[in-house]
């Protein structure tokens, strides 16, 4: 019978390989791949705040949950085409871990995407506020949207990123140990819808979310979008993404491995 999915410590395997290969892309193919994976992203962002507005006088639970449901397409972009992002490259820490690749690697890889993730985020906000779609109740809400997204204190967007990344990573995964597209698509959909439904941060979707708003006439300015925002989401996003599962799950499955391979060699 064909094998349809990886277990856990064939994920992190598979993993480990990948963090490899992406910390050995040149400074181009991370700038480009960068740049798509922001636009993939912001995609998504503007699709669910499309369809929330639609359904904003009828109910917002509802509302809520047909954005949810629509804001995972970019991660599917990401995964199924192929792009660099930030908050799925915190996996890489399995690599350094095991020694593939070494901090150079992993800092240039995450400085230069992050980089990218943000001008690809920017450029499309700008984009879709120029096309004449941001406009009526869709631009009320993204307004809305943003307005809520600055903070007035850190541990707020610095707790919510740490949350976010976690349930970011593990749909990576997830469609890592998955063979074929179907299953990547729901791999990517659930664990992106809940955490949208669970109204944490996710660093890039901000970076989408609160320029267009300031394009769009909102007040803010770009030291509040990195201050109240970006800064603490991201910090929290390393949390969760490249503290919290890799440390978990390579101790968990590497480290008990390497004991049982020394007992066994001192049996």
């Amino acid at each position: 019978m064909e094998k349809r999915f990886l277990a856990p410590q064939e994920i992190i395997e598979s993993t480990i390989a990948i963090g490899k290969k992406k910390a050995e892309l040149s400074l181009l193919q991370m700038i480009l791949l960068g740049l798509m994976a922001g636009i993939y992203i912001g995609f998504g962002g503007f699709a669910s705040i499309t369809i929330m507005q639609t359904l904003k006088n009828i109910d917002a639970g509802l509302m809520k949950f047909a954005g949810a449901m629509v804001f995972p397409v970019g991660l599917m972009l990401v995964v199924i085409c192929g792009a660099e992002l930030f908050t799925g490259n915190n996996l890489m820490v399995f690599s350094l871990l095991k020694r593939e690749i070494n901090g150079a690697a992993l800092f240039r890889n995450w400085v230069t995407v992050y980089v990218a993730n943000f001008i690809g985020s920017v450029s499309l906000a700008y984009l879709v506020s120029s096309s004449g779609l941001l406009q009526g109740s869709v631009k009320e809400l993204a307004l809305s949207i943003a307005q809520n997204k600055i903070f007035a204190n850190f541990t707020l967007p610095f707790v919510r990123g740490i949350l976010c990344n976690i349930l970011v990573v593990l749909a990576v995964m997830m469609a890592t140990s998955s063979q074929d597209i179907i299953s990547k698509i729901f791999s990517c959909w659930f664990p992106i819808m809940l955490f949208v439904l669970s109204g944490y941060e996710h660093s890039v979707a901000n970076m989408f979310f609160l320029p267009l708003a300031k394009f769009g006439g909102l007040d803010i300015s770009w030291g509040q979008i990195f201050m109240n925002n970006l800064i603490p989401v991201t910090l929290g996003n390393l949390v969760g993404g490249a503290g919290v599962i890799p440390i978990v799950y390579f101790n968990a499955y590497f480290k008990r491995a390497k004991e049982n391979y020394s007992m066994d060699a001192k049996a």
